[in-house]
């Protein structure tokens, strides 16, 4: 007999107290003892990680657009989950567009845990949508294990998804807020936007100036209102524009309970770095200028903005119009999932910030938030999900190389700092640098803890 599964010895191990050497001790899935490096244990397997190595939690990526059933040629659940398993992430949730149907009543919710079973080679959850006609009826798919629902305030890009206007959000609001659920709200406002300069072309700040500073605030500034009004927790989805932190801390000061997110190609990437005809860069809300990145930076640092998650939002070669270079025609999105740990980390290293910072943003946090509570450390009764990263190793990105459906990307030929040496999952390794290990996956597709106490994240 065994005592344990398996151990990992590590001498750079970062938990929620810091970064220390340590002895994880595992046994069905979950860490069951956190010890000194050179404690005994009676294990079935021991792994030791070598010297220029770090056991991190498993990236918890809240923000995917998987695209399946209906846009599958964008990507998939097993073309995603292997590039997520890649890149060192053992959980996501998938957004309810750009799938057909989108994810806004249960019988779409089904047919994505259909679509999905037994394609997934890490952990998979699902949000719900807030479009016109789900309203009314959200408390059901609540019911049904959604993480929490998404709206608009501007146009998605897709006819299935539309946005909510102002008087619906706040009917939007008061709904969930029956429930204790939370809105996470793409926040651009739809008059600034119509009234600013179309896009057009192939430059780049056309497309920006089309996008302004305040669609982003005025929007937010109205969600904190009706937050304020309801009690509806919210969260602001891919955070571009630092104008708005300022509203945003003010209003946690004030016991609005909002959170933040942005996004790596927000923290990597600088409006003047951005070639003419460079499409692969576009995405709503677009990104910004150098001083803007380093702001989003120190809110990030500040804990006005909570998480980092991907937004990774892919589509087929043609829809990116890289020949023509046209912003105003192409599809906006970037492809990041199995890259965001190592790009964040290139930023945090040049910046002086550490590896328990990236995990707090990208593993911990976004799992505190969104009633994933057994995920993103690693502490004893927690999900064995790790990942073994080279800090100081590099590499150059080639989309090609990459386990996203199509070879595009805005990294592309980018050097990053931090490889992904293995993932594991639930104790059993999925990945070996970019190869899948396993003859099946092994992702569960989960379902949200509606009884989870949420007041935690906000104290």
């Amino acid at each position: 007999m065994t005592d344990v599964d398996i151990i990992f010895r590590a001498a750079r191990t970062v938990t929620p107290d810091g970064e220390a050497p340590r002895t994880v001790a595992v046994r069905n899935g979950s860490i069951v003892e956190l010890a000194p490096l050179d404690a005994s244990f009676d294990a079935a397997r021991e792994v030791v990680l070598g010297a220029d190595e770090v056991l991190l939690a498993g990236v918890v990526d809240t923000h995917v657009h998987v695209n399946e059933p209906g846009r599958t040629a964008w990507e998939g659940f097993a073309t995603a989950t292997r590039a997520a398993a890649a890149g060192g992430v053992t959980t996501l949730v998938d957004m309810p567009l750009n799938s057909i149907p989108p994810t806004c009543d249960l019988a779409a919710l089904e047919l994505k845990r259909r679509t999905a079973d037994g394609l997934c080679h890490v952990d998979v959850g699902f949000w719900g949508g807030a479009i016109p006609r789900s309203l009314g009826s959200l408390r059901e798919l609540h019911e049904a294990g959604v993480f929490g629902f998404k709206c608009f305030l501007v146009d998605s890009g897709v006819d299935e998804f539309p946005a909510l206007d102002y008087q619906q959000l706040d009917r939007a609001m008061r709904e969930i807020s029956e429930f204790d659920g939370v809105l996470i709200v793409h926040a651009e406002d739809a008059d600034t936007i119509d009234n600013a300069t179309p896009p057009h072309g192939r430059a780049y700040d056309d497309f920006l100036r089309s996008r302004p500073d305040t669609a982003e605030v005025t929007a937010i500034e109205r969600l904190i209102d009706v937050s304020r009004r309801t009690g509806c927790r919210v969260h602001v989805l891919h955070l571009s524009s630092a104008l708005a932190l300022d509203a945003l801390a003010g209003a946690r000061a004030d016991g609005v309970r909002v959170s933040v997110e942005t996004c790596p190609h927000y923290l990597s990437f600088a409006a003047g770095e951005i070639p003419t005809g460079a499409t692969q860069f576009k995405c709503c809300p677009p990104i910004r200028g150098g001083d803007n990145r380093d702001a989003l930076w120190a809110g990030l640092a500040a804990g006005t903005i909570d998480v980092v998650v991907s937004d990774h939002s892919p589509c087929t070669l043609d829809l990116k119009q890289l020949e023509i270079g046209d912003f105003a025609a192409a599809w906006g999105g970037i492809s990041s999932l199995q890259l965001g740990l190592s790009a964040i980390w290139s930023q945090a290293r040049a910046r002086g910030l550490s590896l328990s910072d990236v995990t707090r943003w990208m593993s911990a946090r976004p799992a505190e938030l969104f009633g994933l509570p057994g995920k993103g450390r690693i502490a004893v009764g927690h999900a064995a999900d790790l990942c073994v990263f080279a800090p100081e190793e590099t590499f150059t990105v080639h989309a090609a190389a990459l386990h996203h459906r199509n070879p595009v990307t805005a990294y592309e030929g980018r050097e990053l700092h931090g490889v992904v040496r293995s993932t594991w999952l639930a104790g059993e390794q999925i990945a070996a640098g970019s190869a899948l290990v396993g003859s099946a996956p092994r992702g569960q597709l989960l379902r949200a803890d509606v009884e989870a106490d949420v007041e935690q994240v906000f104290d």
